[in-house]
């Protein structure tokens, strides 16, 4: 099996395999792989010709059959074939191609696109994949993982602009809190922070994700940790009935980013080197970020932060109904805000 950057880099190199299966339950990368090939291999005249892109929900029969036969084909203007085949997930009938697997077209490039899963790899043609041909599994993203990917993403879109323009460290922990994992929304909400810029605005901050995503930049996960940190309790509870009121909200989604700041605060406290250099890579977050354990722990000891985190628990349970007849979630959260500030 190859990853994504192999692949990208044999198809810039112009090293073509003649089958290429895409699957896994991250589509970003799909996308991206068979984007490419449509985009790339063949120039505007020659798709007219020997391109062929085809949907399984459209398969007669859920049948990969027609797909193989356009594959057999010989290219019409004499170079290569294109054959991409979307959704291919919903395809039930495989027989086809795993004979085609044997002896495929070697001047065709057929491209078998299987989103949200892999295929059965008992199958005969799951086997033969690899052997002739390209096979990408593309895994979802973990969700620690994904604020490191958008700031990469955010850095190198930047890079390719050519802009002088700086980024404000809490946009791409926003974006990771708010959207999560689900690369292609990060992608379109970055491109739209690019896109809507006003002239001459050369830094992307919190305002910008604000104007241009929808996140408030005053009622947000760091102004609640800030207000925590600074034991404001007015403006810790006007955030969380903000967040009580906005379906935006959910408690379950706000808790579990929050329990994550404080189980982190708790490692901190046990830290023997709490400079930035150890500490970031030790909690797995930005270094810009490490003030904000350092100015938690005075505020929150090792044992205050212990009996924090059980706090969490008790409301996690009561948000699921435990011993909680009635209390709704801007009750169950100015009673946490409470607890932790006092």
């Amino acid at each position: 099996m190859s990853t994504y950057e192999q692949v990208i880099k044999s198809l810039n190199a112009g090293q073509y395999a003649p089958v290429y299966l895409l699957c896994g339950d991250e589509p970003y990368y799909i996308d991206q792989v068979s984007d490419w090939i449509e985009n790339n291999v063949l120039d505007e005249a020659a798709k007219a010709f020997d391109m062929a892109v085809v949907y399984g929900r459209d398969l007669q029969g859920a049948d990969i059959a027609p797909a193989i036969g356009a594959a057999r084909g010989f290219a019409m203007m004499g170079g290569q074939k294109v054959v991409i085949v979307k959704e291919a997930q919903t395809i039930k009938k495989w027989d086809s191609l795993a004979l085609y697997l044997d002896n495929p077209q070697p001047s065709t490039l057929l491209v078998v696109c299987y989103k949200y899963g892999t295929p059965d790899k008992r199958t005969a043609w799951w086997k033969k994949a690899d052997k002739s041909g390209m096979v990408m599994v593309s895994e979802k993203l973990r969700d620690y993982k994904v604020e490191e990917w958008i700031r990469n993403y955010l850095a190198n879109r930047v890079k390719e602009s050519g802009e002088a323009i700086t980024i404000d460290p809490k946009v791409p922990k926003l974006l990771a809190d708010y959207i999560g994992a689900d690369l292609s929304a990060v992608v379109s909400a970055v491109d739209k922070l690019l896109l809507g810029r006003k002239p001459g605005q050369n830094k992307i901050d919190t305002a910008l994700v604000e104007r241009n995503i929808g996140i408030s930049k005053d009622y947000n996960i760091f102004e609640l940790q800030d207000a925590l940190i600074k034991g404001d309790v007015v403006k810790a509870n006007r955030i969380t009935q903000y967040f009580a009121d906005s379906k935006d909200h959910p408690m379950v989604k706000e808790l579990g980013i929050l329990y994550n700041f404080f189980a982190n605060l708790m490692m901190y406290h046990y830290l023997p080197d709490k400079s930035e250099r150890i500490a970031a890579p030790a909690l797995g977050v930005n270094p810009y970020f490490v003030k904000d354990y350092a100015a938690a722990a005075k505020r929150f000891s090792a044992g205050k932060t212990f009996k924090i985190i059980g706090y969490f628990r008790d409301t996690d349970a009561r948000l699921k109904g435990i011993d909680n007849p009635s209390t709704k979630e801007d009750g169950l959260w100015k009673e946490l805000i409470y607890k932790i500030l006092h």
